[in-house]
């Protein structure tokens, strides 16, 4: 029932698309490749979720089936809500008109012509955005630098840099030469440390055979420290068994290991400098209305108050919930799941939007509160929809200050 009521709704949708077609063109062949490609959208969707059976989640051809959807779905809606209010528009006048009897309805057909082709300006915009979203956008690096000042910092790690990186999804990568670069992008930042914050594949550990190699390469002085995020526990496929799950959660905690990284789960561990030391804190998913694994009292068992701490936790959420306000003072929070939506607006220093931040209160960069800070990183892959528009992939690189912040 629910896929006929959407398809009823895109179907309305078209036809308002098809007027717009119709009032600035008068060639056939234009709406015949328009109502082409878009129910061929339609139908490429419905296929996949109706007629081939689940493997992998939203990756693969399922990913590109939402994301051709997404790219004349958006459009459309613009026309329709440009166009219906033209309608409004012209009714009350048409009403008014009558009334008043003073005609003057002559005018309508130019205006609509008008109207027509300014809401087909306005749509070409997202088409053309959701478009290079899914062929350039979704390897677009970005690498963000920041630097926080901490009065209580050990010494030895004044002006120390660690590279946050998270949600790699390596279920959803195809292009080999892309992702190469972002991992020497990585590389390239010479940080003392590299920490991922969860989501290493869609659902399944066999996700990574073709990719562990590449992030194995990844290289940091006092070594790279993970966790895990929602999706790595196999929650969203269907598993014959539940004894297949847990194989495959223990595979991919498998992986972390072969690839030279430390997995963290609900623990710590200290990194030592000049006699001094910060702890790395590590705590499983904790999301609202996501999996609730992490135990940050279980991971701070050993810890005092008075270390300085670094914590990676997936979801930002669980920071909103526990961290922030917990008594043993975590410095610095690297979150990431949010992935931005990998849609948005930003203009860096001066402007972010994204439909994410109706949801979670803290969605991409840098946020204090309490004397304390989290970073949420965009992401490093991408997920369902194949591609970014205006929330590019991540690499966060943070440098560690002892002091005041300068006014």
């Amino acid at each position: 029932m629910r896929w006929i009521i959407f398809i009823v709704i895109y179907i309305l949708l078209d036809i308002y698309a098809f007027q717009a077609f119709k009032t600035v063109s008068r060639h056939n062949w234009i709406y015949f490749v328009y109502l082409a490609l878009s129910l061929g959208a339609l139908g490429f969707m419905l296929y996949q979720f109706n007629v081939v059976p689940e493997k992998e989640g939203w990756a693969g051809a399922r990913a590109y089936s939402i994301g051709f959807f997404l790219v004349f779905f958006v459009p459309k809606l613009i026309l329709f809500v440009l166009l219906f209010g033209e309608d409004l528009v012209r009714v009350v006048m048409g009403g008014f008109r009558k009334l008043t009897d003073s005609g003057g309805g002559d005018a309508i057909p130019s205006r609509r012509k008008f109207v027509s082709q300014i809401a087909l300006g306005i749509a070409a915009i997202p088409f053309a955005s959701l478009l290079y979203g899914m062929y350039q956008g979704r390897y677009n690096y970005k690498v963000l630098k920041y630097v926080l000042y901490f009065e209580d910092l050990p010494e030895a790690f004044d002006k120390y840099r660690i590279t946050q990186i998270s949600d790699i999804h390596s279920g959803s990568f195809g292009d080999r030469e892309k992702i190469t670069y972002g991992i020497d992008l990585i590389n390239e930042q010479q940080s003392d440390m590299i920490l991922f914050t969860g989501d290493l594949v869609n659902n399944k550990a066999s996700e990574m055979d073709d990719w562990k190699g590449i992030f194995g390469t990844l290289q940091a002085k006092d070594g790279i420290f993970s966790v895990l995020g929602n999706h790595d526990y196999g929650d969203y496929v269907n598993w014959d068994s539940a004894e297949a799950k847990r194989a495959n959660l223990d595979a991919v905690k498998q992986v972390h290991g072969e690839m030279g990284w430390k997995l963290l789960l609900n623990e710590h561990k200290f990194i030592q400098k000049d006699g001094q030391q910060i702890a790395v804190v590590g705590v499983e998913n904790w999301g609202a209305g996501f999996k609730q694994k992490g135990d940050l009292d279980k991971a701070a068992i050993g810890l005092s108050q008075e270390d300085f701490k670094i914590l990676l936790s997936h979801d930002p959420s669980y920071w909103e919930e526990k961290i922030k306000q917990d008594p043993k003072n975590y410095h610095l929070t690297l979150s990431g799941h949010t992935h931005g939506m990998q849609f948005g607006i930003e203009i860096p220093g001066w402007f972010k939007w994204s439909p994410v931040q109706y949801r979670y209160a803290k969605w991409a960069g840098i946020y204090e509160e309490l004397g304390r800070y989290i970073n949420v990183n965009r992401g490093f892959g991408f997920l369902a929809y194949p591609g970014r528009v205006g929330i590019w992939p991540e690499v966060s690189v943070i440098e560690l200050r002892k002091g005041s912040k300068p006014v």
